[in-house]
């Protein structure tokens, strides 16, 4: 009978894990919060669109867990992050969250529908869209659901 060997240790990158060009690496949420720092004042994006923006397509959550990691007084502008639609997210976690989150997307000019969402049509941000952004796009041609 011959004795077994273990087996040899596997080395696993974790997912969030991203090579930086100088030999470090970057976490998913540096890549998630990078997009939403981009988001201009007046304009939202939706979880899935700032996933898929931070390389990470198909995974919204993760840019909800991002924003949900932030310090309390940061200056990531997460409220300009809103769910599919146009919903506010924050509403089933916190009353008051999505009472702050309605409140300075309105002081940035966002406007909501009469159900409280925002109005994606006009206020969605269409990031890496150039010129064609700007003569209106059908929805088959956007890069993203609307």
């Amino acid at each position: 009978m011959s004795a077994r060997r273990p087996a040899p240790a596997r080395v696993r990158r974790r997912v969030r894990d991203v090579p930086l060009p100088l030999g470090g690496t970057r976490s998913a949420y540096d890549h998630v919060l990078a997009v939403v720092r981009r988001i201009p004042r007046g304009r939202v994006a939706t979880y899935g669109q700032v996933a898929a923006l931070a390389g990470h397509a198909h995974a919204p959550r993760l840019a909800g867990y991002a924003l949900h990691a932030l310090p309390a007084g940061t200056d990531v502008p997460w409220h300009r992050v809103v769910g599919a639609g146009g919903r506010l997210s924050l509403g089933r976690l916190s009353p008051d969250g999505a009472a702050t989150q309605r409140l300075r997307l309105e002081l940035e000019g966002v406007r909501f529908s009469g159900r409280g969402t925002v109005d994606l049509e006009r206020c969605r941000w269409r990031a890496g869209l150039g010129a064609a952004a700007k003569r209106g796009r059908s929805a088959r041609e956007r890069p993203w659901p609307a």
